[in-house]
Parts: C-alpha cells; structure tokens; sequence
C-alpha cells in the first residue's frame, strides 16, 4: 500500500469535533494485516489464562503449524497466528516456570556470587536487590535472577554494611531461597506473575550477612546510573531531587508512599518515571536533530537519505535513552515499536498507522510474549489503537484540538482497562494531565535529560539544568498534591467478573462513534458490570467470611446482607511490610467494602493488630473495640455479655470478662457469629 492510497482511506473518516470533545472515529476497518496480530494475541492470552499449560510437544506442534500457515492467504494466515501464539505463550511459559527454583532448594542456605543487576533500593531496614548469578553457585541458578534483601541485624540502630551494596558490583554472599509466590487475596499484587514476567527465578533473605564480601566494585551501564543519581541528590539537594531522579534515571527508590499516594489520585504514575511517551519523544528529538543535519549540509544525503538518516536517528536515540532507564521493560517496548516501524522506513515500505501498529505488537509477542503479563502491556497498545481510530486522519491538524482530543479518547477508551487492572480511577486524572504531560514532558524532562548528558561529559556541567528542572517541578508538584487531597480524586471501584472488560470497551467503542449514530445514552449501561458489579453479598440470616492471607497472623472480613466487620487487621513490622496497607485494605476494596461499621481487634500483638493503623487511616469505622488495657488507640472495650443483631445474624462476645487483666493472647476478644444455619467462633490467640 503507498502513501497516497494510505492518505486517500484516511481522508474523510472522522466526523469535525470541538476542542475537548470526544472525537467521532472513522468507519473504515482497520486492514487485513491487524487480523494477523490480534489472532497471534488471542492465541498468546488464550494460552496463559488456561488452569493449566498444555504439555511442551503439544505447544511445539502448535507453534510450528502456527508458522507454517503463514505462506498461506490471510485467512489462514491468521488461524496459523493463533495456534503459534498459543504454543509459542506455553513454550515460554514453560521455560520461565522451569527456570524457578526446584524444591530441592527451597528453604535452604545457598552460596551464591553474582552481579548486582539495576539500582538496591535502601530502605529503614533492609535492602532489597536484583542479583543475576555467576558460575560459583548450585548449577540449578547459574545464570538465574534472584530477588534478594539484605537485613539489618535485630536491634541495630543504625544501617549495616549492606549501605556498601554498589549496582554494578559483584558479591559473595549466602541466601535462603524460595520459588516466588505471594499473599492470595481480591484485588491483591500477583507476585508469581510478575516474577514470571520478569523471569525471577527465586526471591530470599541473606544467612550470615558478617560473610558477604564484594568481588569486583561497581561497572558497567547500572554504576553509571548510581552514580548519576548520587550527583542529582547532591547537586539539586532538596525533596525535588527524589524526582528529578525519576524522571532523569527511571530512579523511582526515594519515592516514599505519600508520594504515590498523590501519583495515585491523580492518574499520573505513568509520567513519574521513565516510560514509552518519554522514549517517543527522545526518539521525535534525535530524528529532528538528524533531519536538521542533513538540511543544512545536503550532501549528506548521497550516502543516506536523510528519512532513513532519521529513522535510524530515532532507534538510536531510543535505545541510548533505554539503557539510561535500565532497560525497564516499559521503555525496551517502546524502543522495539521505534525499531519496527524505523526498518520500514529504512526499507521504503509506506506504512500505514494500523500497519506500524500491527508489526510492532507481531514483534514484540514474537520477542516475549509474556509481556501480556503487564498492565504496561495493555495499556500501552490498546491506547495506540483508540489513538489511531479515533484522532484526525485527513491531514487536518491542530497542535492544541489534537492534544485535546488525544486526552478525551485516552481517558474514555482506557478507563475500562484501568478499572480492571487496578481497581480504581482516577476522576481528577484528565485534568491532571492537561497540565503534567506539556509541562512535565516538554519541560521538566528535557531539563532533567539535559543536566545528565551535560554531566556525563563533565562533572559539575548538568547541575543548573537539574535545579532547573526542580524549580519548574515544584510548583506543579503542590497543585497535584493539593488535587489529590480532594475529595474526587481516587475512585476505588469492586472488583468486577473478567468477562465485564468486554462489554466496556463496546461501550467506548459506541460513544466514541460518528455523531448520527443513535443511542449512544444506552452505551452506558454496557459500564454497569464493570462499574457496579454485582458484590453477592450474603441474603437476611446469613452471613460470609473472608479469612485473607496475611501470612503470618490473622485477618478476617465477616459480612451480613447490609453490614461488615473486621477482625483483626494482619501483621507489619516497623518500618517494612505492613499487611494492613498491603494485602487488607486492597481485599476489602476489591470486596466492595467502602466503610466498616465495627472493628475488633482481638489483642495488642502485632501479628494481629499491626495493620490496624493503615486500616484506620484509610476507611471510615463506626466502631472499634479491643481488650481492654490492650496499649492501641480503639473506641472501647470488648467484654463478655456485650452482643447485637445485624440483618438476622446475632453477634456475642464470651470474653474476655469485665476487670479480666491484659494478659496478651490470654486476654483475646472472642467473638461468636450465630445464624440460623451455624455459627462460627473467633478466638483470636485464647490458649484454651
């Protein structure tokens, strides 16, 4: 397809809209080549959400039989793409599963000497790290990359030397090591999948930390960041430098809760840090430099044509800006599309955006297609495509409408994924981005990026652009703060059935059409399984509970047709995992639980009441009752005879009684739950 039939489709496909308005999308389909892409991703995801996966000789056969129907016409062609994405998705899968540690391993100490992969995140007490392993280890892990946290010994007041951990250097050191998996809970973080998709082979804690010795100091791309980030600190030295790292370095470490709190409520995560836009625009900025060369000296172009001289200008912008971020896996995505769609160029063929679109999703599924794993995944190309459908096509182009209108369809057609993937939306997120995209992307970034490529040619040379960078962040800084303060900002949404996506998106797909197209009022109700799933509560007399794990301790929801109690809220430990922010308050949103109405917590132990405060902080309780004498901050006392009814269903405690002295587990609330149909008794730690 050349240029002039690509333009000659596009022209006249969008109906005119006003700034600000969702854009009406074009009515012609996308070509026959997206057929291809989409089939190789329906057999990738059809593949990794079985129960089970399909034995290797079977994902063999069908990757081969995917590939060779290829030299068929395009309807086979994309039946072939579908059986290859399956057995390509479960040869993967397999590898990454197999790579894991094996049993024989688990719980065990282990020497272990490797590099320490991208940049240790030093916390209060704890340093945690990416090793990939060396020669001197188990031949099971050679090669392997391994989560690893380094403690503090018990009581220490002061950090270790594990502060000595430099990214780059390489270490001996002994480990205790477990396949990775994680807490399993609604709305919880899948642990397994993301280590899978990062290929972890193991996570674990060092034995002996007296033994760990460094072998080589710190080298390579990985020192480098460090010590760019060691300068920005003490080059910017304010509480802006956290950011000027992130957004130079990809260095999200000195980002503390409160600040993706804010992030959060204000739907700008994927801005903070390095991330695809971020290497789009670096690759736009080195073909124009390029493309600017070659028209001030023509003579360039007897040896290369300056379209080509710039696309190969873009691809190596991209990746010079990706080994910067640490080659994260958002950015290598990214660089991968630029790669694509720059070879085509390279090669004269005339692409067409569904075209650009399609080859670069073909190769990255080809590259790994365990990228579906990530919401980064989805979201990126999914908001390419809405882009694409629905943005001006006819050569028509206003800098300010097209940047309107991209926010409407970005905001419209990825709320749907956004409230699957994460459970929540952001309402002041639109208007954030109207003033964080322009300001910090053609700003703040610039000026970040500038300080370091001055400071990797001298020392010294990139501080004032960094400073400069923190003074234009600032002041949007505490705009955003005071907008996630808000009342608006955050909409934790239940978590819905995975089939509720779907309708969603038809119904994006439907206000996003021409404006005569009738009905468009009914497309909202395609939202209501998504957004108002049904929550299945328990009907009058009866009564649910949900017992989440929190690991070591204790966490249970009891739910009535019209009420919920909390017992008990899960362990933390001082300044690291708090269960309470990390596995109950996700639980009980996803539940649909907006308020509790009573809280017990059974005693003072922090295996039990450590979550209590995150807990608190974060929902509305009526009432909150413990032991009394029990040192936590509650509304009153729970005693034996104390009981009340909520929709049928009676509650009663049985100890312990009035005047009963604190005496820890002994002095545990204990609450009895009756229906008509059973009851059920929670202890909390009584011996007997």
């Amino acid at each position: 397809m050349d240029a002039a039939a690509d333009e000659s489709r596009w022209s006249g496909a969008t109906a005119e809209a006003g700034p600000g308005a969702v854009p009406a999308c074009p009515r012609v389909p996308p070509p026959a080549g997206l057929a291809c892409a989409a089939a190789l991703l329906g057999g990738v995801t059809a593949c990794l959400f079985l129960p089970a996966l399909p034995p290797a000789p079977l994902c063999w056969l069908a990757a081969l039989a995917g590939a060779a129907a290829w030299a068929w016409p395009w309807r086979a062609r994309a039946a072939g793409a579908l059986f290859l994405g399956v057995g390509w998705a479960g040869l993967h899968a397999g590898w990454g599963l197999a790579a894991q540690l094996p049993p024989a391993l688990e719980g065990h100490d282990v020497h272990l000497s490797g590099k320490v992969v991208g940049l240790p995140e030093h916390e209060a007490r704890r340093t945690r790290f990416l090793l990939r392993v060396g020669e001197d280890a188990p031949p099971e892990l050679r090669g392997r990359l391994l989560q690893l946290s380094w403690y503090d010994d018990f009581g220490a007041l002061e950090p270790g030397p594990r502060l000595q951990l430099q990214p780059g250097s390489r270490w001996s050191l002994y480990a205790r090591l477990r396949a990775p998996r994680g807490l399993a809970n609604p709305g919880g973080f899948d642990a397994g999948r993301h280590a899978l998709a990062q290929r972890i082979a193991a996570t674990g804690y060092l034995r002996a930390p007296q033994l760990a010795r460094e072998l080589a100091p710190a080298a390579g791309i990985d020192a480098w960041r460090g010590r760019m980030a060691a300068r920005i600190d003490a080059g910017v030295g304010g509480p802006a430098a956290r950011f000027v790292r992130a957004l130079a370095l990809g260095d999200t470490r000195g980002l503390q809760d409160p600040d993706w709190a804010v992030l959060r409520g204000v739907g700008l995560t994927h801005l903070i840090a390095i991330s695809g836009f971020h290497v789009g625009l670096v690759a736009g900025f080195g073909a124009w430099v390029v493309a600017a060369a070659w028209w001030l000296l023509p003579r360039l172009g007897r040896h290369l044509p300056r379209l080509q001289a710039a696309a190969l200008a873009a691809v190596a912008a991209a990746a010079g800006y990706t080994a910067v971020a640490g080659f994260a896996l958002p950015t290598v995505r990214t660089t991968l599309m630029i790669a694509v769609v720059a070879l085509a160029r390279v090669a004269r063929r005339a692409l067409g955006p569904w075209e650009g679109l399609a080859l670069a999703l073909l190769a990255i599924l080809l590259a790994d297609p365990l990228a579906v794993l990530q919401a980064g995944f989805w979201l990126s190309f999914a908001g390419v495509a809405w882009l694409v459908w629905c943005l001006p096509g006819d050569g028509r182009r206003h800098w300010l409408r097209d940047f309107l209108l991209a926010q409407g369809v970005a905001t419209l057609g990825l709320l749907p994924l956004g409230a699957v993937l994460f459970q929540q939306a952001s309402l002041a997120g639109p208007l954030a981005n109207l003033v964080a995209i322009p300001w910090w992307s053609l700003v703040v970034v610039p000026l970040s990026l500038l300080g370091t490529l001055l400071e990797a040619v001298h020392a010294g040379a990139g501080t004032w652009a960094w400073r400069l960078a923190a003074a234009c962040f600032d002041p949007s800084w505490r705009l955003f703060e005071a907008m996630a303060a808000g009342r608006f900002a955050l909409w934790w949404l239940p978590e819905a059935r995975s089939w509720a996506v779907l309708p969603a998106l038809a119904g994006a797909f439907w206000l996003m059409l021409p404006r005569g197209v009738p009905g468009k009022p009914l497309a909202l109700l395609l939202w209501l399984p998504l957004l108002w799933p049904d929550r299945e509560l328990p009907p009058p007399g009866g009564v649910e509970l949900h017992v989440f794990d929190v690991g070591q301790g204790l966490s249970v929801l009891v739910r009535t047709s019209g009420h919920a109690l909390l017992y008990d809220a899960g362990p933390a430990v001082r300044d690291g995992y708090d269960a309470g922010e990390r596995a109950v308050l996700p639980a009980l949103r996803a539940l649909g639980v907006a308020r509790l109405d009573r809280v017990v917590v059974s005693h003072a132990d922090l295996d039990h009441a450590g979550g209590w405060p995150a807990v608190r902080e974060a929902l509305a309780v009526d009432l909150a009752l413990a032991p009394e004498g029990a040192p936590l901050e509650m509304d009153g006392p729970c005693q034996r005879g104390v009981d009340w009814e909520w929709d049928g269903v009676r509650f009663r405690f049985l100890h312990p009684a009035e005047h009963f002295p604190y005496l820890r587990n002994e002095a545990s609330c204990v609450l009895r739950v009756e229906t008509a149909h059973g009851a059920v008794l929670l202890p909390g730690d009584i011996g007997e």
